[in-house]
């Protein structure tokens, strides 16, 4: 699991990217000085300051420290073959049984956002979609019963 890759896009990855350089540049030193601040006060057991800063602290550390993993393991979604769904694709669907039209692009789970329109590879629709073409019916397996959806375009590859 450890050297698992990360899939992003080129937008995803430069914002995780930017992100890290926020943390690190901006918000690590700000905290650096509250906690400097707060032991001038003297007495720590009960420097409420203190306390909040350490705690401020090790958030960022940690969210640092999973963004730099990502950012180590991650592979930016190259463009796959033509007329064909792959990730990084955006694509239009007719939802059979719903009898609606979604658009999607295929992403790689940490990037994935159902309210962005961004769902994972790794999801059951997601992994239906890979490879398929303009045209193509697909049945979906879900919890409540198989459903239908056809590939009305291929929007972006």
């Amino acid at each position: 699991m450890a050297d698992e890759k990360i899939y992003l896009t080129e937008e995803g990855y430069k914002e995780k990217e930017d992100r890290l350089n926020e943390l690190r540049n901006v918000f690590r030193p700000a905290v650096v000085e509250r906690i400097k601040f707060a032991k001038e006060q003297g007495d720590l057991s009960e420097n409420a300051e203190y306390s909040a800063a350490r705690e401020e602290q090790a958030k960022i550390e940690g969210e640092s420290a999973e963004l730099e993993e990502t950012l180590k393991r991650a592979e930016i979604i190259q463009k796959g073959e033509k007329g064909k769904v792959s990730m990084g694709s955006v694509v239009k669907i007719y939802d059979m049984e719903m009898e609606e039209e979604c658009e999607y692009m295929l992403v790689g789970t940490t990037e994935a956002s159902i309210k962005d329109g961004k769902i994972s590879n790794e999801s059951i629709l997601g992994k239906a979609l890979l490879g398929a073409k303009k045209g193509d019916i697909l049945t979906i397996p879900a919890p409540n019963g198989a459903y239908q959806v056809k590939v009305l375009e291929i929007v972006a590859e």
